[in-house]
């Protein structure tokens, strides 16, 4: 086992490199669909930029996951900082400079990459961690965003007129930038061995761990939570701009979503050991209903703050008790694959809710989109009940069959 010392430098490691990642998807959340939007004459196309980010991580997701484990975390974790985040920070910076909105794509696709990479830092987490401390270390990644919750709107609005010449070009420059201090201090993280690949290990078979009630609630927890989040999101700042809002309010909104977003990590770990994270689930999908009832509501500026703040707080619970729930049915021979598969699934969804987030929005309005998403929402509801049901049953047969004569 590593020393303690060591443990809290990885996590903390991980927690700084999370928030620089986090400021960089924030950004991206807030300014593509604008920038999009002004870089083609089809508002349908608006937020297609963000739907090829989340393309660009569904395709290397799996990969990531399989490179990681032949080569070892770090070495992966700095090629997407690299190949992702600096190299997809500086092709949208010079699509926007060329006002090429397909360059201003392929530029988002490889922020999608540095994403499929960075997704893993809460499973790091997990592998630096003593099993104690296993759900807080994922909870305290997490919570690497509650900073972005500020610095990423800020970015993304204040840094828009860094470069004079390139108006909106400025906050992709600062994403590259903060990729390279991330690169910094990922050469400084130390996987123990029993987080690294090992020789001879075995695994069973994909079909058979998918075939488990606990996988499936994990994976359906943390896809919809994180398509239905991705896809309200990015309709945020095109329905609050066709409402008349200023873009510093709709940075303001954006900031409290991610900070509802992420906050709760300081605590979802210690929710999850205390309660239990079935009722995590089920209080995340109470929230995200909450997130609907409040956007059918009204639309003025409280309307908006309410319903996202409420969106990001769910998405925290579905998303950090899945990831916690995933984290108890594999071993360390099965994790690549059940982590590959996991986030392949999860981004999946995620990049078609985004490609659909401008086509929802401009056919539904934005109450009608809302409430587009309560089926996913009870879906949830109902595995996770049914998963509940199925360990009560299995327990109460084992503890009657343990005092059969």
């Amino acid at each position: 086992m590593q020393p303690v010392n060591r443990e809290k430098q990885n996590v903390a490691i991980l927690v700084l490199s999370q928030t620089l990642f986090v400021i960089a998807m924030v950004t991206v959340m807030t300014l593509s669909g604008v920038v999009g939007q002004q870089l083609t004459s089809d508002p349908a196309l608006a937020t297609l930029p963000i739907a090829i980010l989340m393309l660009g991580t569904v395709v290397s997701t799996l990969p990531a996951s399989l490179f990681m484990k032949r080569v070892g975390r770090r070495r992966g974790f700095i090629t997407g900082a690299s190949l992702g985040g600096v190299a997809g920070g500086l092709l949208s910076f010079g699509a926007i400079a060329l006002g090429s909105f397909w360059l201003f794509c392929a530029g988002n696709l490889l922020l999608g990459l540095y994403q499929g990479f960075a997704m893993y830092y809460r499973f790091a987490a997990a592998d630096v961690a003593n099993p104690a401390f296993r759900s807080r270390a994922i909870s305290f990644v997490m919570a690497g965003g509650v900073v972005a919750a500020f610095l990423g709107p800020w970015n993304a609005s204040a840094a828009s007129g860094l470069i004079a010449g390139v108006p909106s070009g400025g906050p992709y420059l600062v994403i590259a930038i903060l990729a390279l201090l991330a690169i910094g201090l990922l050469t400084q993280l130390r996987v123990p061995p029993s987080g690294e690949p090992q020789p001879g290990e075995t695994s069973r078979p994909m079909s058979e761990i998918a075939a488990l009630p606990k996988f499936r609630v994990a994976v359906l927890a943390g896809a919809v939570g994180y398509a239905i989040m991705i896809l309200v999101m990015t309709a945020t700042p095109l329905a609050m701009r066709a409402q008349g809002f200023e873009m510093s309010q709709i940075a303001f909104i954006m900031q409290w979503h991610v900070l509802g977003m992420f906050a709760p990590s300081f605590v979802t770990g210690s929710l999850i050991a205390r309660f239990g994270v079935q009722r995590i689930l089920l209080s995340g999908v109470t929230l995200l209903i909450g997130t609907v009832l409040v956007a059918k509501l009204g639309t003025s500026l409280a309307h908006f703050w309410v319903a996202l703040v409420l969106l990001g707080v769910g998405w925290n619970f579905l998303f950090v008790g899945g990831s916690a729930m995933l984290s108890t049915v594999h071993s360390e021979a099965e994790r690549g694959k059940v982590q590959g598969v996991n986030d392949l699934i999860i981004f999946t969804l995620v990049a078609i809710g985004s490609l659909m987030a401008g086509q929802l929005l401009h056919r539904l309005g934005w109450e009608a989109l809302n409430l587009a998403m309560l089926p996913l929402i009870l879906l949830v509801a109902l595995a996770t009940l049914w998963s509940g049901l199925k360990t009560k049953s299995r327990l109460a047969s084992q503890v009657s069959g343990s005092f059969e004569p």
